[in-house]
C-alpha cells in the first residue's frame, strides 16, 4: 500500500510539471482495492487530459510487496509518455523508451582501467606469496 501511495505521488509530481494553463481536469476513474488477507491490492486512476496510472500487486513471500503497473501522460508535442514497472525483492524496475539506456557491453575498456586491474592482480599475487612463506 505504501508503494501505491509513493507511485501516486510520482504521478502527481509528473502531472504538476505538465503545461496546463491553470486548467482543471476531471477525474474519470479512481478505483482503489485495499490489501485483503493475502495482501492483494490495486489502484487505477485516469483523468480527462490523458493521465493514466494502474498498479496491482500482492504481498511477497518474505513480506515485501510485489507490484506491477504502468502510467502514461501526454507530452507537449502530443505524444504519449508511457512507463511500465515491476517492483519486488529485486527493486523497482521501470521500462520506457524515454529512459536512458546504458551502452551495450562489451565496450572497449580504457587503458587506465586495464592498468589498475593488472596492478590489483599483482598485489593479490604478492599477498598470496607472502602468506605462503609464513
Amino acid at each position: 500500500m505504501k508503494f501505491a501511495v509513493v507511485l501516486l505521488l510520482v504521478a502527481v509530481a509528473v502531472a504538476d510539471k505538465l503545461p496546463v494553463d491553470n486548467a482543471h481536469f476531471a477525474i474519470l476513474q479512481n478505483e482503489q482495492h485495499h490489501p485483503n488477507e493475502e495482501g492483494a491490492h490495486s489502484f487505477d486512476f485516469e483523468t480527462e487530459n490523458g493521465i493514466n496510472f494502474h498498479v496491482s500487486g500482492s504481498q511477497g513471500e518474505t513480506g515485501g510487496a510485489h507490484s506491477i503497473g504502468d502510467w502514461s501522460y501526454p507530452l507537449p508535442n502530443g505524444d504519449i509518455a508511457t512507463f511500465k514497472f515491476v517492483a519486488n525483492e529485486n527493486g523497482y524496475q521501470p521500462e520506457s523508451s524515454l529512459l536512458p539506456v546504458a551502452p551495450a557491453f562489451p565496450h572497449p575498456i580504457p587503458d587506465f582501467v586495464m592498468r589498475q586491474i593488472e596492478f590489483a592482480e599483482q598485489q593479490r599475487a604478492a599477498e598470496a606469496r607472502k602468506g605462503n612463506q609464513q
